[in-house]
C-alpha cells in the first residue's frame, strides 16, 4: 500500500513537472531534471505516507498487531524474567556524567524489584590511559555506592578492532553465554526499570522475536539546537514510529542501542564479516545495526519496533556542528550498506528498503544539488541561448514550442510543501485529540514552538545539504575518518563556525550572484537555498547557544513532557550528575600510583604485560616515570604501566619513598592538602 501511494503520487507529480518544463522533458537536461525530481519527491512521500498512517493507527486506538497489543497487561506481569546483561560500549566518553547514567538505571531496576535477573557491563575501547584509568576508578566507587559488586563489570578491550560492534562481539565470546538477553545502551542512553523488565518480559513471550527495539525520545537539551531537536522528536515521532512499525512490523531495522536482543540468536546467525568489495564496499561494518537486523530476519527471526514502550531517552548533539560530525560518519557506514542491499542472500525486502531508506538519507543532499545544478543550467539555457525549436528529437517541420505554465508551478510546489510540513501539523491535530498539548506548554505554545522549529529547519537544510553532499563525495572516494567521542556540552565558536562553513556561504553566494545575471525571478527562486548558506556561520553559533535554550525554556517554548514531569528514572540521574566529585590537582594517572586503593585496585586490572613487552623497557620506563613524572612518557608508554601490575606496584612504592623535593614528593604533598 505504502508502495502504491508513493509510486502513484510521484507519477501524477512528475507529470505535472513535464508539462511545467518549457520542452517538456524534450532534452538532456529537462530529462534529468525529471528523474531526480522524481527520485527526490517519492523519498519525501514515504515520510508522508508514513506520518499519515501513523496518525490514522493513533486515531483508532493504536495497532492492534503491536506486541504490545497481544498481551494483556496482567499475564506480562506474571511472566518470569531471563537473565538479562545491560551493556554500555563507552569509547573516551566523558566518564563521571555517563556512568552516573548507568547508575541511575541500575537504581530504576531495583525499584522495579528485579535487580536479580540483570548484570551491567562497562565495555570500553578507550585508548587514553588517563580515560580509562577514570573509567576503572568511577565504576570501583559506583559498586561500592550500588553493592554492586558481582553484578556490575568493567572491561576494557587492548586491542580496538572493528569499532562498536567488534567491541560487543568481543564480549560476546567471552562472557555471551551468562544471559539470555541483552540490552545495548549508549553512553547517553536511559531507560526505565519498567520498561527493561517489560522488553524482557515481551521476548519470554515471544520466542520468535531476535530483537525489540524501543523508540528512544530526546531529553537534557540544553542549546537552541538541542532543545528544537527534542521537541521535534517528541511531537513528531509518535506518528513517524507508529506508522513505521505497522509497516516494517516483524522486519523492523534495528538502531543499536536502546533495545534487546535474544543472545544465543545474535551469536549464531549475526557475526559481521568483512566486506569483500572495493573502496568503501571493502573492509569492515561501520554501521552495524541494520546489518545485524538483516541477518537476524534472514535466520527467520523477527525484529519489531514496539512505539508503546516508553521511557527510553537518549541525547541530541548539543549543536549543528557535532551533528554534522557525527553524520559524516554515519554516510560512511550507511553508503557501505547498498553491497549488502544489492548483493546480500536472502535478505528479506523489508530489510532491504531499510538499507535503501539509510542510505536515501544521506544520498537525497547530492541528489538535491544536482537538481539545482539542472536548473541553473536550465535557466542559463533558457536566458543566454536562442530558442530552439528542434531540440533533440524533433527534426524537420515539427518543431517543439517551449512553453510555460506557472499556475502547474506554483501548484507542484506547494504539493511538495504539503509533503514536507504537512505531518508537523497532523502531530498538533493528534496532540489535541489525546490531549497530550498541556505537557507541551498549551496549543497556543505547542503551536509557536512547531513553527519555530519549521523555520529553523528551513534554514538548516541547505547547510546539511551541503555539508551531506561532500561527506558523500568523501565516502565514495574513501576517505579516512577518525572515530571519537561526541561532544555532549559544548558551544560553537565563532572561529569554528566561519571555518567549516566558508565553502557553503562562497557557493550560496557565487550562485545567487549568478543567478542575478540571468534573470531577477531566478534570483528570487534561489534565495531560499543561497540565504541559509550564506547565514550558516552565525546560525551555528546562535543555535549552539545555552544561554538561548534557556530562555526558550523559561518562556514555556519547546517544552517536552518530561520537563514538566520527569521520571524518577530522569531525576536519579540529574542528582548523580550533579554531584561531580571534588576536583583533584593530580591526573588520574597519578591517583593510580599514589592512592593504596586506587593502585592495588588497577593493579587487579593490569595483569602480566611483561609477556608482551621486553622487561628492560618496562623498566627503563618506569625509572624515567619515577624521575621526570608521567610527562615525559608517550600515551603508549603511559598504557605501557598502567597495564603491568608489578610497574604499578613498583611506582606505588618508590614514589612514595620519593623525596620531598622531587615530582613524585611534590605530588604527595599536594595529595596530604586534599586529605586534610
Amino acid at each position: 500500500m505504502l508502495i502504491l501511494f508513493v509510486f502513484g503520487q510521484t507519477a501524477v507529480a512528475g507529470y505535472y513537472l513535464l508539462w511545467i518544463l518549457p520542452y517538456h522533458g524534450g532534452t538532456a537536461v529537462e530529462m534529468g531534471l525529471l528523474i531526480l525530481f522524481a527520485l527526490l519527491y517519492a523519498w519525501i512521500a514515504v515520510g508522508f505516507w508514513t506520518a499519515v498512517l501513523g496518525f490514522v493507527i493513533r486515531l483508532f486506538g493504536g495497532d492492534r498487531h503491536s506486541l504490545l497489543k497481544r498481551h494483556r497487561g496482567a499475564a506480562l506481569e506474571q511472566t518470569p524474567l531471563g537473565k538479562t546483561a545491560v551493556i554500555m560500549p563507552v569509547y573516551h566518553e566523558p566518564v563521571h556524567r555517563t556512568l552516573s547514567g548507568l547508575k541511575a538505571v541500575y537504581r530504576d531496576i531495583e525499584r522495579a524489584g528485579q535487580i536479580e535477573n540483570f548484570e551491567f557491563y562497562i565495555l570500553s575501547d578507550s585508548r587514553d590511559p588517563n580515560v580509562w584509568l577514570e573509567e576503572q576508578a568511577t565504576w570501583h566507587r559506583i559498586c561500592e555506592e550500588l553493592g554492586a559488586e558481582g553484578r556490575m563489570f568493567y572491561r576494557r578491550r587492548t586491542v580496538n578492532l572493528n569499532y562498536k560492534s567488534g567491541n560487543v562481539a568481543d564480549y560476546l565470546r567471552r562472557w555471551g553465554r551468562r544471559s539470555k538477553y541483552m540490552i545495548v545502551l549508549d553512553a547517553d542512553s536511559l531507560v526505565s526499570g519498567k520498561t527493561l523488565v517489560r522488553m524482557v518480559q515481551l521476548m519470554e513471550r515471544e520466542p520468535q522475536v531476535g530483537i525489540l527495539q524501543t523508540n528512544p525520545t530526546l531529553i537534557n537539551g540544553q542549546s537552541m539546537f538541542a532543545r528544537l531537536q527534542q521537541f521535534a522528536n517528541r511531537v513528531y515521532s509518535p506518528l513517524f514510529a507508529t506508522g513505521l512499525a505497522a509497516i516494517q512490523m516483524g522486519d523492523a531495522a534495528f538502531w543499536g542501542h536502546n533495545a534487546i536482543l535474544r543472545v544465543d540468536a545474535f551469536m549464531r546467525h549475526c557475526g559481521l564479516r568483512k566486506l569483500p568489495g572495493f573502496g568503501i564496499f571493502g573492509g569492515p561494518i561501520m554501521s552495524h545495526d541494520f546489518v545485524e537486523a538483516a541477518y537476524m530476519g534472514r535466520a527467520g527471526y523477527e525484529v519489531w519496533l514496539e512505539p508503546g514502550l516508553g521511557q527510553s531517552y537518549e541525547e541530541s548533539p548539543p549543536t549543528l556542528s557535532d551533528e554534522l560530525t557525527r553524520d559524516e560518519r554515519w554516510s560512511k557506514g550507511n553508503l557501505q550498506h547498498l553491497w549488502i542491499m544489492l548483493f546480500g542472500r536472502k535478505i528479506r525486502f523489508a530489510h532491504r528498503l531499510a538499507f535503501m531508506n539509510g542510505i536515501m538519507a544521506y544520498v537525497a543532499s547530492p541528489l538535491w544539488l544536482a537538481f539545482l545544478v539542472l536548473t541553473t543550467v536550465e535557466a542559463a539555457q533558457m536566458a543566454l541561448s536562442p530558442i530552439d525549436y528542434f531540440p533533440e528529437g524533433h527534426q524537420g517541420l515539427f518543431p517543439l514550442w517551449p512553453e510555460w505554465r506557472p499556475e502547474w508551478a506554483l501548484s507542484l510546489a506547494l504539493s511538495t510543501l504539503g509533503l514536507l510540513f504537512a505531518p508537523k501539523f497532523l502531530a498538533i491535530l493528534d496532540a489535541l485529540i489525546h490531549r497530550n498539548t498541556k505537557k507541551f506548554g498549551g496549543i497556543g505554545r505547542m503551536f509557536l514552538s512547531v513553527m519555530i522549529e519549521i523555520v529553523v529547519s528551513v534554514l538548516l537544510a541547505p547547510v546539511r545539504m551541503w555539508a551531506h553532499s561532500r561527506y558523500v563525495l568523501g565516502a565514495l572516494l574513501n576517505f579516512s575518518l577518525s572515530w571519537a567521542g561526541q561532544n555532549r556540552t559544548e558551544e560553537t565558536t565563532w572561529r569554528e563556525a566561519f571555518i567549516t562553513q566558508l565553502p557553503g556561504l562562497i557557493v550560496g553566494a557565487s550562485w545567487s550572484a549568478f543567478a542575478w545575471t540571468l534573470d531577477p525571478l531566478f534570483f528570487l527562486w534561489s534565495l531560499p537555498v543561497a540565504i541559509p548558506l550564506i547565514l550558516a556561520a552565525p546560525t551555528c553559533v546562535f543555535l549552539s547557544r545555552i544561554g538561548v535554550g534557556r530562555s526558550l525554556r523559561k518562556r514555556s517554548l519547546m517544552l517536552i513532557p518530561e520537563e514538566i514531569k520527569p521520571s524518577p528514572l530522569l531525576d536519579d540521574a540529574e542528582l548523580s550528575r550533579e554531584a561531580e566529585p571534588e576536583e583533584s590537582p593530580l591526573t588520574f594517572f597519578e591517583e593510580a600510583v599514589l592512592r593504596p586503593r586506587l593502585n592495588e585496585m588497577h593493579q587487579a586490572f593490569a595483569g602480566l604485560h611483561r609477556r608482551r613487552v621486553r622487561e628492560e623497557v618496562l623498566k627503563s620506563t618506569v625509572r624515567r616515570c619515577l624521575k621526570d613524572g608521567p610527562d615525559v612518557l608517550t600515551r603508549s608508554e603511559l598504557s605501557h604501566l598502567c597495564r603491568d601490575r608489578e610497574s604499578l606496584a613498583v611506582l606505588h612504592r618508590e614514589a612514595w619513598r620519593a623525596r620531598p623535593e622531587s615530582y613524585w614528593g611534590r605530588r604527595i604533598e599536594r595529595l596530604a592538602a586534599i586529605n586534610d
